[in-house]
């Protein structure tokens, strides 16, 4: 009876410790976004709560976005820094006002944080806007331009799981010309599938040597890429510290915008930021700091005077 007894508690302990673990298994009734620990996207996590009450979720989840989870793989999506001034709620729009500490933050952190706080929001049913201010303050773009009331559709992700099914896109890529002192594009057919992201698609195809004659990938050989994501308009492409393996013949700023023009000829893409191992308190040689957003730039780009391809047979991301 006592090993029967033994047994019962080590199954017990397993069903609970594996149920700890999962939280995409079982529908849950909310979804709570958090940020993943290299701050490059939303990290979704199921909850469930007996809360009814409008104003007593948002207050909860609020509390939710703001708390340190205490997890390895992801971390709150409101920064310590920023402080809760107050909400209100007008029919469906929700207003969530915030101090100044929320305009300190660099531009991926408030993007994402931004989308963690709608994205969990509007889950809320009696909430389907939410509008940012700071100080009474509407928040806006470097244009100056008013985000105003936002919903989910705004901040379109990496889509999860769907049918794969194989489509034909043309890409235009910048690679270095043979000197490594300018850039030439290159326009390549890649085939993806549904459920590969363009952008990840692209810097693949430009982590390998280019079809045409002349050119080299500034990528250096062995890189591994992390991870891709796309939110408001900004890329931010995480490589592992192969990227930092530099071939000094090629400039540092053919280098840079060898990566930038290629994202940023996706319709999706304003801005490109690169992050080695999830860091970008990096400077890339000399001049380019990592923890800026690039925008496309062709001063260095030049037309190749001969330029024969080879026939390719494309891109799968099945390769």
């Amino acid at each position: 009876m006592k090993k029967l007894g033994l047994l019962f508690a080590c199954i017990l302990m397993m069903i609970t410790i594996l149920g700890g673990c999962s939280n995409s298994d079982e529908q849950s009734e909310y979804e709570i976004s958090y940020v993943n620990m290299d701050g490059t996207t939303t990290y979704k996590v199921g909850y469930d709560t007996d809360t009814t009450d409008v104003d007593e979720l948002v207050d909860e989840m609020l509390g939710l976005l703001s708390e340190d989870p205490g997890q390895i793989e992801y971390k709150n999506a409101i920064p310590s820094s920023v402080t809760l001034n107050y909400y209100s709620r007008s029919d469906d729009e929700l207003t969530i006002d915030f101090d100044e500490g929320y305009l300190e933050m660099d531009t991926v952190t408030e993007v994402l944080c931004r989308a963690a706080i709608v994205q969990t929001m509007v889950q809320i049913d009696g909430v389907s806007y939410v509008a940012i201010t700071v100080n009474d303050a509407p928040i806006t773009d470097e244009d100056g331009n008013v985000y105003g009331f936002m919903n989910e559709e705004d901040f379109i992700e990496n889509p999860g799981e769907q049918i794969n099914m194989y489509q034909q896109s043309t890409i235009t890529l910048y690679y270095a010309n043979e000197d490594g002192d300018g850039l030439v594009a290159e326009t390549d057919t890649v085939y993806e599938t549904s459920d590969m992201s363009m952008e990840k698609v692209v810097i693949e195809q430009l982590m390998k040597q280019p079809e045409t004659k002349g050119l080299r990938s500034v990528i250096p050989s062995g890189t591994n890429l992390l991870g891709v994501s796309v939110m408001d308009g900004i890329c931010v492409v995480n490589f592992d510290n192969g990227f930092l393996n530099q071939d000094y013949s090629i400039a540092e700023s053919v280098v840079i915008y060898s990566i930038v023009n290629s994202l940023t000829e996706l319709s999706s893409i304003s801005k490109v930021q690169i992050s080695v191992d999830g860091e970008t308190d990096i400077i890339y040689r000399t001049a380019y700091s990592l923890s800026e957003l690039y925008e496309r730039n062709l001063d260095c780009v030049q037309e190749l005077e001969s330029s024969p391809q080879t026939e390719g047979e494309g891109y799968s991301s099945n390769n």
